[in-house]
Order: C-alpha cells, then sequence, then structure tokens
C-alpha cells in the first residue's frame, strides 16, 4: 500500500510505482519516476529529471537530481538514475547531467551513505559503496564493488576501477586501476584490496594473476608503457590483465604511482 504523508508535496504529474511511501515534508515534482517499493524519508526533495527504481530507499533530507553546479548548464533538459535496491544516505546531494552526457547514473545495489555528493555526469556502477561525507567531482567514473571510505573524495574527471579501495581520507586527483587500494597524500598505490578478494572469493590463480600484473606495474623498474607491454605479453588472452589493461588505456588522467 502506497502511504504518502499529508504534510507532503507530491506532484500528479509525477509517475509513482506501487507500494512507496514518503515521509513529512517531503516534496516530489513533475517529471519524476519512481519504482515500485520504493521509500522517500521525510523533507528529502526530488526534482525534476529523477528516474528511481524499485526498492530504493532515499533517507531523510536528502537532494535528488536537482541541476548541477556547473558553468557549462544551460537548464537542459537531463536526468539522474537511481538503480533498484540501492540505499541513499540523510543529506545526500545528487545531481544530474549536463549537456556533456545528459545524465549522471547510480547504479543497482549501491549504498551511498549520509552527506555525500555526486555531481553531474557520475556514473556509478553496481554493488559500489560510498561512506560518509564523500565528495565526488563531476564526470566521475566509478567501477562496479568499488569502496570509498568515510571523508574521502575524488576530483572530476577521476575513474576508479572495479574492486578499488580509497581510503580515507584521501582525495584522488589521478585515476585508481582496479582491484588495488589507494591512500596517501599525494594518493599512491597502497597494496592489493585482499579484503574483497576474500569478500567475494576469487580464485587463487585470479589472485596470483593480479599479484603479478601489479608487481610488473609497480615493482618491476619498468615505465608504465614498458610495464604494459610486458603484461601483454607475459599474460596474454588473460581476462584479469586485459581488463587492467583496458584501465589503463582509457585513463585521461594517468595513474596513481607508488
Amino acid at each position: 500500500m502506497t502511504e504518502i504523508h499529508p504534510t507532503a508535496l507530491v506532484s500528479k504529474k509525477a509517475k509513482l510505482g506501487d507500494n512507496i511511501s514518503v515521509g513529512a515534508y517531503s516534496i516530489i515534482n513533475d517529471d519524476v519516476e519512481i519504482g515500485d517499493y520504493t521509500s522517500i524519508g521525510s523533507n528529502s526533495v526530488i526534482y525534476n529529471g529523477a528516474r528511481i527504481g524499485r526498492n530504493v530507499y532515499i533517507l531523510n533530507s536528502a537532494s535528488i537530481a536537482h541541476i548541477p553546479q556547473d558553468k557549462k548548464f544551460h537548464q537542459e533538459y537531463s536526468l539522474l538514475f537511481i538503480g533498484d535496491n540501492s540505499t541513499i544516505g540523510d543529506f545526500t546531494t545528487l545531481h544530474r547531467g549536463t549537456e556533456a552526457t545528459g545524465k549522471t547514473i547510480i547504479g543497482e545495489n549501491v549504498i551511498i551513505s549520509q552527506y555525500s555528493h555526486v555531481a553531474h555526469d557520475c556514473l556509478i556502477a553496481n554493488n559500489v559503496f560510498i561512506g560518509s561525507m564523500v565528495q565526488i567531482g563531476g564526470h566521475v567514473e566509478i567501477d562496479e564493488y568499488s569502496i570509498l571510505e568515510d571523508f574521502t573524495s575524488i576530483h572530476q574527471f577521476c575513474k576508479l576501477g572495479k574492486y578499488s579501495l580509497l581510503q580515507t581520507p584521501y582525495k584522488a586527483s589521478m585515476d585508481v586501476p582496479p582491484f588495488i587500494c589507494a591512500s596517501g597524500k599525494p594518493l599512491k598505490f597502497s597494496g592489493l584490496n585482499t579484503e574483497s578478494f576474500e569478500k567475494y572469493k576469487f580464485d587463487q590463480k585470479k589472485i596470483d594473476t593480479i599479484n603479478q600484473v601489479y608487481s610488473l606495474l609497480y615493482f618491476s623498474g619498468l615505465n608504465f608503457s614498458q610495464a604494459k607491454e610486458k603484461i601483454k605479453n607475459s599474460l596474454p588472452n588473460d581476462e584479469v590483465a586485459f581488463e587492467v589493461l583496458d584501465f589503463l588505456d582509457k585513463s585521461s588522467r594517468g595513474i596513481v604511482g607508488k
């Protein structure tokens, strides 16, 4: 059964699924779509352009799909997507896209904790965890199963690879490759994300390959171009090696050092 608090302001033009709840003093604008079994807490605002999936929990005082803080935004039509089964914490701010991409995407099973911010045109993949008071600039891409610990921040246009871990309270201003931990000021490689390897039951062969790849990349004495060629030649047709090499090839800001 849908439950909308009598003090909430919900547009009749909004497309609401079944069995949703809207808390006290929340506002839902016209151009909004909300899936079944989703819950909106108190004092939250869902702005035009929000596309919210099923079974999403948006807690209190969240700002969803507000206009970007970007000079190239000129009131053009854009969207913000939140995937199924995600949780958006208290006082979070999620901004919709600009003309650059037209959308900000938050994937499925994502947790964004309280007081965090995701800027315009970001792509947050499935199963990402974002801690409290994390600040994410525009056009950032975060691949699946990554973890951003509390108080971390990411410079605009940075990329974080899958299963990466950005440790508190550091800032990423360069790209963080898959499967690693990054910490320090300036940010640098601080080991492999072995906790995730255990949690997600990586087999030993995959772990050995990841070790080999990053030994060549960071500890062989080769520069990155030479290390990439060595990885390519040493591990032909290997899926993990291909994923890392593909990330390196797509990096636009360079990757963290050691």
